[in-house]
């Protein structure tokens, strides 16, 4: 491991780190890092730590916590180092980790370098390298230690007593040998698995997931080859081992890539942490399924996030519930985007009567703008038509894999043919991908395995799901959205105002995550029609104001109280002001990251009152995005601008009060100072 020479050096060490939670601890080892030349934006790193953080723990069972990203505020591959007295709590099962790893990744990191760092997950591993660590005495034999260039005295006195035994020895050993049995049955042949491991990241946790695996396999007799999609790239399983193999085993976090290599096979699907954890286990389930002839039809094609969840003891349903959603919803947005800035921009250059244009086939005169916009209007219209389909979808594929699409879009679709819009869009997807789960659930002989993913479950679950839509509940979901949107044309007063400050609340309490996406979703839902209603375009408007409140108001911040941020924070202000104004709440994540008990309140507060405002004025919004460069088409623009300045303004204040609070007092000055106020430096021996 010489290659750790320019990633880990002794001022990368910290073998007395004081910290007490793994956001102290990930500043303590980051700040070496920035003393170091090798990050330059501490506050922007370590967001980017939280971030990676925030998609699963990253403590290890025995004591570790290995916090790592990739960040475009590393300047080349970096590693440190800190051992803690009182442990630190990343998140493991087993209790805090006293060996904590930062690991720094460039966002273009090189694949040698990436290679490196595998080399040390791998390491982590190994007892014998933890100890040495938990009891190496100064930072510079900590540091050779991970780069592999500490002495190794033992294995120096073990070749040393044998060149001073000599062959005598040798010969004497053999001579009092035992003589071995003769020659007996041929060995029973060994359990084959090859396994795939992968992490968000691709740094860490794919290669010790790897390297758990194949030291369990080993003391198993298990014959396992494993193939690590990590960053570094990856090589694929030779198709001789995967034909030769009597199981597979699947740990990862991301999606595996070419899973359909492995149909036919029986399959153990885990998250990544899992292989770590619980490697033994793994083997032994994967052999379980083996000798009972479990054949996952899934595996035929690539599997999601849920399939892994579901063998999680930490996602319960409502987790895995909000993850299909969240899936429909991350695939719709763009559509919504597309197609409702064409219909905006249709807008703005032919007027409402555009909706009444003919088809531009019929009739379109390429020097006439009105042509032009009823274009726009039309293709706008088009791509609307695909959002409950692709909703419903991609729930569906959430759930059950790429088998889900075909039941899940006619079932959006047929949601729209009865008139029952978003709300059917997200029954149909859920309806369609708990069809095809339960057909997946029955054993299928071999023979025809290979046609179900094309021909039998598309069929078969189209036809259910069609059934359930056409006949059964269908009209029930119609009568109900109509209840709903008739329910808001008619807010009006206190309960339009009521709806503006949870909806502000939303859009502002995670920044871009699950809940505002809720909201954003519940608002584009209400505008994706031909004609949307009067309240479907309040609310809209209520929505985009709010989630522009969070970094226009920490820009704001930063520009009348500077001295309460950091330099770093400082610059994040000056971009805030464009992505406030674009629309893009998640400008304002690297103040939350920072320093969120002070920063999501304060933003949820101007979310808030700016939500209530945008209802109060009746202000309105055709277009789901663009922030301030779609104010052309708001209904009252000028009170929409107030509403947002005021959101801003509150979330200013409020920030600055809360972060002033948190200065601590200065005491008061001695008689001695007070007579000598002149500044004593101290000179350090």
């Amino acid at each position: 491991m010489s290659e750790f020479t320019t990633l880990i050096t002794a001022d990368l060490v910290d073998l007395d780190l004081a910290a007490d939670t793994k956001e102290a601890a990930a500043r303590s080892l980051a700040e070496r890092m920035v003393e170091a030349g090798r990050v330059t934006d501490l506050d922007g790193f370590l967001a980017d730590v939280a971030a990676r953080e925030a998609q699963m723990p990253t403590g290890l069972d025995g004591g570790i916590g290995i916090p790592h990203c990739r960040s475009a505020h590393v300047t080349a591959p970096t590693l440190a180092f800190g051992r803690s007295a009182q442990g630190i709590d990343f998140g493991a099962a087993d209790g805090p980790a006293d060996l904590v790893f930062l690991i720094a990744a460039p966002a273009g990191a090189d694949d040698d370098h990436l290679s490196i760092l595998s080399t040390l997950a791998r390491h982590l591993m190994d007892p014998e390298f933890t100890g040495a660590l938990r009891a190496a005495q100064d930072a510079a034999g900590a540091a050779a230690l991970i780069r592999g260039d500490a002495p190794q005295a033992e294995e120096g006195a073990q070749a040393a007593a044998e060149a001073e035994a000599g062959p005598e020895a040798e010969a004497e050993a053999e001579a009092t040998a035992e003589p071995g049995p003769g020659p007996g049955p041929e060995p029973a042949p060994a359990f084959r698995v090859v396994a795939v491991t992968s992490c968000p990241t691709g740094i860490a946790h794919t290669y010790m997931a790897a390297e758990s695996l194949q030291r369990a396999a080993a003391a198993q007799g298990v014959e396992l080859v494993v193939e690590t999609q990590g960053s570094a790239g990856y090589d694929k399983l030779p198709r001789a081992a995967i034909a030769a193999a009597d199981a597979v085993i699947l740990a990862h976090d991301v999606e595996v890539r070419d899973k359909e290599r492995f149909a036919g096979k029986p399959v153990v699907d885990v998250g990544v942490k899992a292989a770590i954890n619980r490697p033994q286990e793994l083997i032994d389930e994967a052999r379980g399924k083996a000798e009972r002839g479990e054949v996952a039809d899934k595996a035929a094609a690539p599997s999601s996030p849920m399939d892994r969840a579901a063998d999680e003891p930490t996602d319960h349903f409502g987790t895995k519930l909000r993850k299909w959603l969240m899936t429909g919803v991350s695939y719709m947005v763009p559509f919504v985007a597309a197609g409702g800035l064409l219909i905006a921009i249709a807008f703005a250059l032919g007027g409402y009567e555009v909706k009444s244009a003919p088809s531009v086939m019929q009739h379109f005169i390429w020097t006439e703008t009105g042509s032009w916009a009823a274009l726009l209007f039309q293709i706008g219209g088009v791509a609307f038509g695909f959002l409950v389909p692709v909703l419903a979808g991609y729930i569906a594929y959430g759930m059950a894999d790429r088998p889900g699409l075909v039941p899940g879009f006619v079932g959006g679709a047929i949601a729209l043919t009865i008139n029952a819009g978003f709300l059917g869009g997200l029954v149909a997807g859920l309806i369609a991908g708990a069809v095809v789960m339960g057909i997946q659930r029955f054993r299928i002989p071999a023979v025809l395995r290979g046609i179900m993913p094309v021909v039998v479950i598309p069929l078969i679950s189209s036809a259910i799901v069609g059934f359930l839509m056409f006949v059964v509940i269908g009209k029930p979901i119609a009568s109900a959205q109509k209840g709903m949107t008739d329910w808001l044309n008619g807010l009006t007063g206190t309960n339009a105002i009521i709806l503006g400050i949870i909806l502000g609340l939303m859009m502002c309490f995670d920044l871009g995550g699950p809940v505002n996406k809720v909201a954003y979703a519940f608002a584009t839902g209400g505008i994706a029609v031909a004609d949307p209603t009067p309240g479907s375009l309040k609310i809209m408007a209520a929505v985009m104001a709010a989630g522009m409140v969070p970094p226009i108001g920490m820009a704001l911040a930063t520009t009348v109280r500077g001295r309460l941020f950091t330099k770093a924070e400082r610059e994040n202000g000056k971009a805030a002001w464009v992505l406030g104004a674009s629309f893009i709440t998640e400008g304002a994540i690297p103040f939350a990251a920072a320093d969120p008990l002070r920063v999501i309140p304060s933003a949820m507060a101007g979310g808030a009152v700016t939500g209530a405002l945008s209802m109060a004025f009746e202000c309105t919004l055709r277009a789901p995005h663009g922030g301030i460069f779609v104010v052309p088409l708001i209904g009252n623009p000028l009170l929409y601008l107030i509403a947002i300045v005021a959101g801003a303004a509150v979330t200013c204040a409020l920030v600055v009060v809360l972060k002033s609070a948190r200065k601590a007092p200065q005491p008061e000055p001695s008689a001695a100072e007070a007579a000598d106020p002149e500044p004593k430096v101290a000179v350090a021996a």
